[in-house]
């Protein structure tokens, strides 16, 4: 591959609960054993994506580049996938089909290892170091390993030098450079910035950009009874909060009561 050769850079993006929502809105469905999402909250790109995707447009500033975004899930909404198209990505790739609302990381990895099959040649995949609702950061590293390709986590900045990927990683005491041949799998942190803002003629223009659709079937995949784990309980930490109230008859008498009180119960 010559270094002036178009790269194809791939990149996953999940939508999923607005992880800003109050925690009063946020409820728990004990028998689905799932999230419930509030009727007036819409879900978003998860954060961590957002910025691979931005690490993918700031590669496709400096170089030829085209940049595919593909998303799995159940129930996708369309201003929420297609918001990377007038951020700047070619083209959308939607895996949708019911099965995959009931997928783990392990599925998830595998039906978008090989709908990137599908796509052709890459030389860059790019993912969120974790999802904003799991946090499980595995699907990434599952890619890679399903795809036999190198994996880099945690990367702040990523670069497509020739046939290399050279990736910028933070240390307690500095960073570090790792480089890679392609094609690899990156997974990218907040270090690597805010996904851009887009203007009102790139969302006019998004709309006009290729958005294909596969479902399990296309994919080759059955997943009934492919599940290694079952999520046995979900439910909502339990806060509880007690006031005490020191009686005393001046100040001094009730930080004294209060310092005692401290000591007791170990917070100082």
């Amino acid at each position: 591959m010559s270094e002036a050769a178009l790269k194809n850079i791939i990149v996953c993006m999940k939508q999923v609960l607005d992880p800003e929502i109050p925690l009063s809105l946020f409820r728990i469905d004990p028998e689905a054993r799932t999230a419930i999402p509030p009727k007036a909250t819409p879900p978003v790109l998860s954060p961590f994506d957002e910025s691979a995707l931005e690490a993918a447009l700031q590669i496709k500033d400096s170089q030829d580049a085209t940049v595919t975004v593909v998303s799995l899930g159940k129930k996708l909404v369309k201003a929420v996938v297609t918001a990377p198209l007038a951020a700047g990505a070619d083209q959308l790739v939607l895996l949708q089909d019911p099965a995959f609302d009931e997928f783990n990381t392990q599925l998830t990895a595998s039906a978008i290892a090989t709908a990137i099959g599908r796509l052709g040649p890459y030389d860059l995949i790019l993912c969120g170091l974790q999802a904003a609702d799991t946090n499980s950061g595995q699907v990434g590293t599952g890619i890679a390993g399903l795809l036999g390709v190198p994996c880099i986590t945690a990367a702040r900045k990523v670069g497509l030098e020739g046939d290399k990927v050279v990736v910028e990683r933070s240390l307690p005491d500095g960073h570090e450079v790792l480089e890679v041949p392609c094609p690899a799998v990156v997974t990218a942190t907040y270090e690597v910035g805010s996904l851009r803002e887009p203007g009102l003629e790139a969302f006019m223009s998004a709309g006009q950009k290729p958005i294909t659709t596969w479902s399990a079937a296309d994919l080759g995949m059955e997943p009934e009874g492919a599940n290694r784990f079952e999520i046995l309980t979900m439910e909502t930490p339990v806060h509880e909060g007690r006031c005490e109230i020191l009686e005393g008859a001046s100040a001094e008498e009730k930080a004294s009561q209060l310092l005692a009180r401290l000591r007791e119960t170990k917070v100082i």
